[in-house]
């Protein structure tokens, strides 16, 4: 089968390309070549701007595919330029649910449409299936979550990383970093899509949320973090509203006007795994573990690209000033006397028979 791939370069690019290979199939990318990677076999490579119909189409001219897969670019406009030249497509969307619906977030849970980047996000999902609908070929639809491993060019696991490399004995965190958010390991996201590729049947005309089956709290990952670099924190609990320094590692991707208050944001998956069996390849912990070797081997440099990327200014002098005036102001309010409110336990618990 020949396929197509849009981008493939990133960090689940080389594991969809990898098992492609591994099933015989013949593989072209197509991809700016700012980056290379090298795959257990070599691919085609056509190099041109995934982000316009127009070069697209330019950059493809008149081959046709078995199968394209859309992994970079504006994929609003991969939906529209692979018309007619495929008779299958997968493609990589986020998601941008309205805040406030039940968790687990289901598929069928409403998506926002304002500001102008979750329009987009609705958009390109709305055109890819709408070809879906017309016949133009048969679609399948992953929202993605937050994606972490080798090559991520945001790594909000940096942001641990450098702070026990730093000897940072403490960690803000808001609300004790109980927050739930959805997050993919790079591998186990490339897993989930060659399911799709391996059954073209029951993919076709899905949407799909995808993410590790196993979630993890920010304050337990900061821990793994730790633990896997022989490091002890203190958490330091502050207010959501407050702890601006955590913003970078917490609040990626949201909304700064929903800073004061950041709930969980945890898909649900149960459609993916029944419907095609999907499962985690790559064990939560060890991947974090791997994402954290990468990391040690490949350190971003500081005030580089990937900081700037991730607006974490690592300034640590203010963090320090801020934890001084919240415990000052902790020490003040737990003066306050207050009496009643010993815990109590709702039923009986009577010493005697006769009680």
């Amino acid at each position: 089968m020949k396929v197509l791939v849009v981008g493939g370069t990133g960090p689940t690019g080389m594991h969809v390309i990898n098992g492609l290979i591994q099933r015989g199939h013949k593989v072209t990318i197509l991809h700016t070549g700012a980056h290379e990677v090298e795959f257990i076999e070599p691919v085609e490579h056509l190099h041109g701007s995934p982000f316009f119909r127009e070069t697209l189409e330019e950059t493809l001219g008149s081959r046709v595919f078995d199968l394209a897969i859309g992994l970079y670019g504006r994929t609003r406009y991969v939906a529209e330029a692979i018309k007619g030249r495929t008779p299958r497509f997968i493609a990589v969307g986020a998601s941008s649910y309205v805040e406030g619906v039940p968790q687990p977030i289901p598929e069928t849970a409403p998506m926002r449409k304002e500001p102008n980047f979750c329009y987009l996000i609705w958009l390109t999902e709305q055109v890819t299936m709408e070809a879906h609908r017309q016949g133009h070929y048969s679609a399948t639809f992953f929202r993605y979550p937050m994606v972490y491993g080798p090559r991520q060019m945001a790594p909000t696991d940096w942001s641990f990383v450098r702070r026990i490399l730093d000897g940072r004995k403490q960690l803000i965190l808001p609300d004790n970093g109980l927050v739930l958010d959805s997050m993919g390991y790079a591998e186990n996201l490339a897993h989930a899509l060659l399911l799709a590729v391996d059954k073209p049947n029951e993919s076709a005309g899905q949407l799909y949320n995808i993410r590790d089956d196993t979630a993890f709290t920010v304050r337990q990952r900061a821990e793994l973090i730790a633990k896997i670099m022989n490091h002890e924190w203190e958490i330091i609990n502050i207010p959501c509203e407050l702890a601006l320094p955590s913003y970078p590692y917490v609040a990626l991707g949201r909304r700064k006007e929903s800073w004061s208050y950041i709930g969980h944001r945890l898909t649900d998956i149960s459609k993916i795994k029944y419907e095609l069996g999907y499962r985690d390849i790559v064990p939560v912990e060890e991947a974090i573990e791997q994402t954290v070797k990468w990391l040690l081997e490949h350190k971003p440099e500081p005030g580089g690209t990937m900081e700037t990327t991730l607006s974490d200014a690592f300034d640590y002098d203010n963090e320090d000033r801020l934890v001084q005036e919240f415990r000052a102001f902790h020490k003040k309010a737990s003066q306050i006397p207050f009496e009643g409110y010993l815990p109590m336990h709702s039923y009986a618990h009577p010493q005697k028979p006769e009680e």
